[in-house]
């Protein structure tokens, strides 16, 4: 299978495995689709890792496969394309990427779905397909908008020029850039320490978050009001109160 989910320590780890450069091609999509609504329905995962191996996280569309396309095959791919991509977006659990090498195109769109990027320090990320007289078709457009502001978009986009990954910290396109050799381990490790926190106020958190960048303050004000209400008829809320008045902050145990 060209991806896989692993589970271990509570964190689902959704693997490329494609090589040489895991190309996104329909196969694997559609694959991607599947494991991220598994990983989004399964209750021993409460993180997931997306990674792509040591060498390379996703260079891009399976270009062969795209240049057999004409107009009408890729008016009935688009939606599926989007979709695969989303459901890694609309898992409702925290979700970290873990690139190395290159994140291009559909790779570095798949990044973006993530709520967290660590990066290692040989990666490179863009999204080159205006070079291809084309735009990106996975969310680029709109998730890289939303991320790092709409001029480093398009300056991104109107390029199609790699970033390498200290820029790419420095204009918040990834979170944490480290030794390529430590990107899987401390992206797990962060993914891991999260799945030890109370999963329904995280989903809430996410949820809130990412609902209300879509909308106007009111509403997300309303979203925001109506989970921290919900949120206390939860076990988890219970037994985060009562361990702060009993033990004080940051003791309380939710597994």
């Amino acid at each position: 299978m060209t991806v896989s989910l692993e589970v271990a320590e509570g964190v689902g780890t959704l693997r490329l495995d494609r090589p040489p450069m895991n190309a996104l091609d329909i196969a694997t999509q559609d694959r991607l689709k599947e494991l991220a609504e598994e990983a989004a329905r399964r209750e021993d995962v409460r993180a997931v890792v997306v990674y792509g191996g040591e060498k390379v996280f996703a260079a891009g569309a399976d270009i062969k496969e795209m240049q057999e396309m004409d107009h009408t095959a890729m008016v009935l791919r688009a939606r599926a394309l989007q979709d695969s991509f989303t459901a890694v977006a609309r898992i409702p659990k925290p979700v970290v990427a873990a690139v190395t090498g290159y994140a291009l195109g559909g790779g570095c769109e798949l990044a973006l779905c993530a709520d967290f990027r660590i990066a290692g320090e040989n990666a490179k990320l863009g999204q080159p397909e205006i070079l291809l007289g084309l735009i990106p078709g996975a969310g680029g457009t709109q998730r890289l908008a939303r991320l790092v502001g709409p001029s480093k978009a398009k300056d991104l986009i109107f390029t199609g020029r790699m970033v390498k990954a200290e820029e790419a910290r420095e204009i918040g396109l990834v979170d944490r850039v480290v030794p390529a050799d430590e990107v899987y381990t401390q992206a797990h490790a962060w993914a891991a320490k999260l799945a030890q926190g109370p999963a329904i106020a995280l989903r809430a958190a996410k949820e809130s978050i990412d609902t209300g960048l879509e909308t106007d303050i009111d509403t997300g004000l309303a979203i925001e009001r109506n989970w921290f209400a919900g949120l206390f008829a939860t076990e988890d809320r219970e037994r985060g109160m009562r361990s702060f008045v009993a033990e004080g902050p940051g003791k309380a145990k939710f597994l």
